[in-house]
């Protein structure tokens, strides 16, 4: 594996006295794509949410670029290179594209790919063709791609992806598919929260398994594919 750029020991969680997450270990190279994987409740968002600081009860180890980030706050694990994009989008409804893409602009950052509204529109170019479309008046999937757009402009190192390819159409899903690879050929590094096994077998370069709370299986993709009684155990409804 690659150096590691985030690397998470003994994480703990909890949602008021209840908790959610127990002593938790992954890692993330950089360049690499890893799989957050589990099904509906095993704590795939929670942990994103962890990383991010958006959860008072927590505890545990969280580095990131070679700097203790678990007692920050929100907005400077944010400025410290990490992106975050929600399992529930939360673009501004009555902004244009291009407005979205300027409220998440940050300064160039260094050891990380530099993004432009063009360089986007490239990647995206579903967006391209509605630069001036209000965030509210796109399908599903479009809000997605906004989403994930926006949160580049910030130039992070490494983005969280919560559940890219949930509820929206197959073509999206796709297009997501091969955003994700794009990305990894910038260098940029994606911790990558999904259920989709094909879909996350496509873009991802290991697995970290959760199932309530707690790892259960960290490998290489492959590795997992080739588990059916993992498979079956872990990730089947």
């Amino acid at each position: 594996m690659s150096a590691t750029l985030l690397s998470v020991r003994g994480l703990d969680a909890w949602y008021g006295r209840a908790q959610v997450l127990y002593g938790v270990d992954l890692e993330v190279g950089d360049g690499e794509v890893v799989a957050l994987m589990g099904r509906n409740g095993a704590g795939k968002s929670t942990t994103m949410k962890a990383i991010m600081g958006l959860l008072a009860a927590r505890r545990g180890e969280i580095v990131f670029a070679g700097e203790r980030i678990d007692g920050m706050a929100p907005y400077r694990i944010s400025r410290a290179g990490l992106g975050y994009v929600p399992e529930d989008r939360r673009i501004f409804t009555d902004l244009t594209v291009l407005e979205n893409l300027e409220v998440g602009r940050r300064p160039l950052r260094a050891g990380a790919p530099a993004w432009s509204p063009e360089r986007l529109f490239a990647l995206f170019p579903n967006l391209g063709r509605m630069p001036q479309r209000p965030g509210g008046r796109m399908s599903g999937g479009e809000q997605q791609m906004l989403s994930v757009a926006r949160t580049l402009m910030g130039n992070p190192r490494l983005v969280l992806l919560d559940e890219p390819s949930e509820g929206v159409a197959p073509v999206i899903v796709e297009q997501m598919a091969d955003m994700i690879v794009e990305l990894k050929k910038q260098g940029l590094s994606v911790l990558l929260s999904e259920q989709n096994v094909p879909f996350a077998s496509a873009v991802s370069d290991r697995a970290c398994v959760l199932e309530k709370g707690q790892v259960r299986f960290v490998g290489a993709m492959a590795q997992l594919e080739a588990d059916e009684a993992a498979r079956r155990e872990y990730l089947e409804v």
